[in-house]
């Protein structure tokens, strides 16, 4: 059987993990890709740090001799950020080496580079790790749906700030006490900003996007907003209403044919699938004309988990290198451009502190018939100062809804606008 040579950038927890299942599964892995799959180098910043499971023979501290060796057949990157790993990967495109990689934020600001780069050496990119961890999603997208069409993708693509959600949800937490929850499991790192500002679920987005609508998306075109206000009232209010808050990532097409993609917290039923995903788990619902509603639900994040998808990749395009073909490369065909977050259809729930006298519900149903936004319900709660108006709406576009919100903020009878939570799906 032919010996395929593998090499890899960085060992963290993936990398580790990887090292580990490619020596445990050994056999199986020949079997299935049709070679022997042998590490033979890994690149690491720091010699002196031990790897559980690798051996200091394989280290070495000089990333580019990995992609620049001819006996190398094939690259894994688990380096993540931009760079140096963006021109590690060109690099092993130029030197005909297919790379698997699990970089998220490289993909959805410099995936048309990449692409093109792969194809004019005519090898393959693999990615199934970059979102949702050990959750096929991608490749269903590449391949599996590929005679469909997409309409809708809503994902919690983040366990930590689902983990996060989770324990104010269940337990009444406050943000930052669930978060240093998260920190102390390890769901969290110490600086959690890509996680609770939606960075990271942007740009697992992003991607989504690309490739549910053949068309290039980066994070760029991604609206945005994170956890951090959040609060224990905004979770006691959702669960009386029988509704929860997630952190979604959420593209869809207009009915303009444009596409809307973003990140936010948002309130769905219970009674929706995503509602019972609860801590670290992530879970991805797709909406296709033909195939209808389908989820993805699995370990979003994690070491064994994200090795899981890398060896599924590594598998794929050892087989590509024993009997040939080539892997699906970009669709970007379709070349939809993206919606303003403006035209975005939505809906809101509004809490309003208010003072609690006549006239109050006149004015406020006076400014959302201004922007022409339709109520659905309003509940008061409270009396005097420190009354509430607790205001759900109809769809409308969220330049509408913006606007009103912003106007009921200057009305005299409004204190302040407490909280504005956008809804999705059926209530």
């Amino acid at each position: 059987m032919k010996t395929l040579k593998v090499g890899m950038l960085g060992c963290g927890n993936v990398g580790t993990q990887i090292a580990r299942l490619l020596l445990a599964n050994k056999a199986d892995l020949a079997s299935r890709s049709g070679a022997q799959l042998e590490l033979v180098k890994v690149a690491v910043k720091d010699l002196k740090i031990k790897r559980d499971g690798v051996s200091n023979a394989l280290l070495t501290d000089d990333a580019a001799s990995i992609v620049n060796d001819p006996e190398i057949d094939l690259i894994i990157e688990v380096i993540g950020g931009i760079s140096p790993a963006k021109e590690l990967i060109l690099t092993s495109f130029k030197n005909g080496k297919s790379v698997v990689t699990a970089n998220k934020a490289l993909l959805a600001q410099e995936g048309a580079a990449l692409y093109q780069a792969a194809s004019e050496a005519n090898v393959d990119l693999y990615y199934e790790a970059a979102v949702a961890g050990a959750i096929p999603i991608l490749r269903p997208l590449r391949e599996s749906l590929v005679g469909d069409h997409v309409k809708r993708i809503m994902g919690i693509v983040n366990g930590t700030t689902n983990y996060i959600l989770t324990k104010m949800d269940e337990s009444g937490t406050a943000f930052e006490d669930a978060l240093k929850q998260a920190q102390l499991l390890g769901f969290a790192e110490a600086n959690p900003t890509a996680d609770v500002e939606g960075i990271d679920a942007s740009d697992k987005a992003a991607i989504l996007a690309s490739l549910a609508f053949h068309s290039r998306v980066t994070s760029k075109d991604v609206y945005r907003e994170g956890i951090t206000k959040i609060t224990a009232t905004d979770v006691k209010v959702a669960k009386a209403m029988d509704l929860v808050i997630k952190l979604l990532a959420i593209t869809e097409l207009t009915n303009s044919g444009e596409i809307s993609v973003r990140v936010h917290p948002a309130l769905i039923s219970r009674t929706h699938p995503l509602a019972s995903v609860r801590e670290s788990y992530n879970a991805v619902f797709v909406e296709a004309e033909s195939a209808g509603q389908m989820m993805f639900y699995g370990k979003g994040a994690g070491g064994e988990p994200t090795a899981s998808a890398v060896l599924g990749d590594l598998v794929a395009i050892a087989r590509h290198k024993v009997v040939g073909g080539i892997g699906p490369k970009e669709s970007d065909y379709a070349s939809l451009k993206i919606a303003p977050i403006g035209e975005t259809k939505t809906r809101y729930l509004i809490r309003l502190n208010v003072a609690d006298k006549p006239g109050v519900l006149e004015s406020v149903a006076h400014v959302f018939a201004t922007h022409s936004v339709s109520i659905q319900t309003v509940r008061q709660t409270g009396a005097g100062d420190r009354a509430e108006l607790i205001i759900m709406t109809h769809t409308s576009n969220e330049s509408a809804l913006s606007a009103t919100v912003k106007e009921l903020g200057n009305l005299p009878v409004v204190t302040d606008v407490a909280s504005v939570l956008r809804v999705e799906g059926a209530i």
